[in-house]
């Protein structure tokens, strides 16, 4: 029998769109965990230089609301400033995260993902920690 690790991400068939399922021991673990997923998921490159850094605070509703407004804060970046992001430091205190990333311009993204869905999206709290099922609009 073998044991998932505390953290990841897989993806998982879909009928039109991508989707990934994401688990991690906490909040902030599951957000990281789904912003990496994400990128591969795209095929996202990062040039090695120059480094740079960012922070961000956003505030929602609900998890979920915050988990989408997040991710959807990262392709923002990625489109609009062609940043992309590699590591992570989140906070999330009640409908408040506050995250300082760190990473480069964006060398290639492979397969472009439009938006972050909400489609049946639900973030379950488990005995081991957090899952999610993520649905990307490709």
């Amino acid at each position: 029998m073998t044991t998932r690790p505390s953290r990841g991400y897989q993806e998982v068939p879909h009928t039109a769109d991508w989707a990934l399922r994401v688990w991690a021991e906490d909040l902030p673990s599951l957000f990281v965990e789904a912003a990496i997923g994400m990128d591969v998921l795209a095929g996202r490159e990062l040039e090695t230089e120059p480094r740079l850094s960012r922070s961000l605070e956003l505030e929602a509703g609900d998890e979920e609301s915050l988990l989408v407004a997040f991710l959807s804060e990262l392709l923002y970046l990625q489109e609009q400033q062609g940043l992309g992001f590699d590591t992570y430091r989140i906070e999330i205190k009640g409908s408040r995260l506050r995250a300082v990333m760190e990473g480069a311009p964006l060398r290639s993204v492979a397969k472009p993902i439009k938006a972050v869905t909400f489609h049946n999206l639900h973030i379950a709290h488990t005995r081991s920690g957090c899952e999610v099922e993520l649905v990307f609009d490709v």
